[in-house]
């Protein structure tokens, strides 16, 4: 018996995701115009965004593809321990992209099996996905991008997406209720630390805090957006964080596997003080965006917290650094001590 529309959406949603639509691979199309945009409005975006544009076009890598599912998982179901917010973004810290416990691979896991067991050809990927997935929702009719540049369903932008891309001519579009952002509502370019997003719906992203904490801001002693990171060490979430439309959207409840136990290792003076076995065992594999050969960047990271949100209890842990045995580390924890020495004096800051 063939599969419907509407068997594979009520499945979807049994195996644990919130939502779930359906569209005709070539609504991928259009993608391609709003990278065009985006380029337009910030031309120093396109080597970034043109590294998108096969997401555009899945049927380029996977011929036989005739629909996209889009499915979405709220993870605003999660208690998040200890204030750990404050310095890790709440996306990082409950990741479940990699993590075989979480609910978010497991409903993946569990959608995929049937998919297979009902004999429908199918591509995934948990990390990334294999074409544009906000797009691709909003398509789909899970949700709307908002003037952050983040995904809203009604349960707010704590959402991670992912697709699954079938050989089956199929469609259902969800109903959205998500209300559009008011007009006059600037709140998040407003409060954009660095101002990457420099006007409703568009954004630099090599000027985003989470970029800069994780694949660029290499050499931070030479960042000219260090100061603006704040106490951010891994991601951001101001421009969430002052949406009303997030207002009471993160209940928090249950308990996010494994979240408990790595919490004990992310402290700032925890993290400079780490070996690097724990680095690469322990914290790499909840914040996998630094690779593994370069954890030491868990430590530049921290240590530009310390600076930038200075309490005396960081001075032993930042002197410590200074003889690691990574030489960004030991660069990152002079540079500190030296800036922090001028602070002292009266003198002036570096940017």
């Amino acid at each position: 018996m063939a599969v419907t529309a509407e068997d594979l959406v009520k499945k979807a949603k049994e195996c644990g995701y919130d939502k779930c639509g359906i569209i005709p691979v070539e609504q991928m199309a259009g993608y391609a115009d709003s990278l065009d945009e985006r380029e337009e409005r910030l031309p120093e975006t396109k080597e970034f965004y043109d590294k998108f544009r096969p997401f555009a076009a899945p049927r380029a890598q996977y011929p036989w593809v005739k629909s996209i599912i889009v499915c979405s998982f709220w993870y605003g179901r999660y208690d998040i321990p200890g204030g750990l917010d404050k310095h890790y973004a709440k996306a990082y810290l409950t990741d479940g992209r990699r993590n075989a416990a979480s609910g978010c691979w497991k409903a993946g896991e569990r959608f995929d099996e049937y998919l297979e067991e009902r004999g429908v050809r199918c591509a995934s990927s948990r990390d990334f996905g294999l074409t544009a997935l906000r797009w691709a929702a909003m398509k789909a009719g899970i949700g709307i991008i908002r003037r952050n540049n983040f995904f809203y369903t009604e349960r707010g932008s704590w959402n991670h997406l992912e697709a699954f891309l079938i050989g089956e001519p199929l469609e259902y579009i969800e109903t959205c209720a998500v209300r559009p952002c008011p007009d006059g509502c600037s709140l998040c370019v407003k409060a954009c630390p660095t101002g990457a997003l420099c006007a409703p719906y568009t954004m630099n992203p090599a000027a985003c805090v989470s970029a800069l904490t994780t694949w660029s801001g290499w050499d931070l002693t030479t960042e000219p957006l260090r100061a603006k990171m704040g106490r951010w060490a891994y991601g951001c979430d101001v421009c969430q964080d002052v949406c009303p439309f997030n207002r009471g959207a993160w209940s928090g409840g249950e308990e996010f596997p494994g979240l408990s136990e790595l919490a004990k290792y992310l402290p700032l003076t925890e993290i400079v003080e780490a070996d690097y076995d724990t680095l690469k065992n322990i914290v790499q594999p909840a914040f996998w965006y630094i690779p593994a050969d370069k954890v030491w960047r868990y430590k530049t990271n921290a240590l530009n917290v310390m600076l930038n949100d200075y309490s005396p209890e960081y001075l032993p842990a930042i002197k410590k650094a200074c003889s690691d045995e990574a030489e960004p580390v030991r660069k990152m924890a002079a540079w500190v001590l030296t800036e922090l020495k001028k602070r002292e004096a009266g003198g002036t800051e570096a940017e």
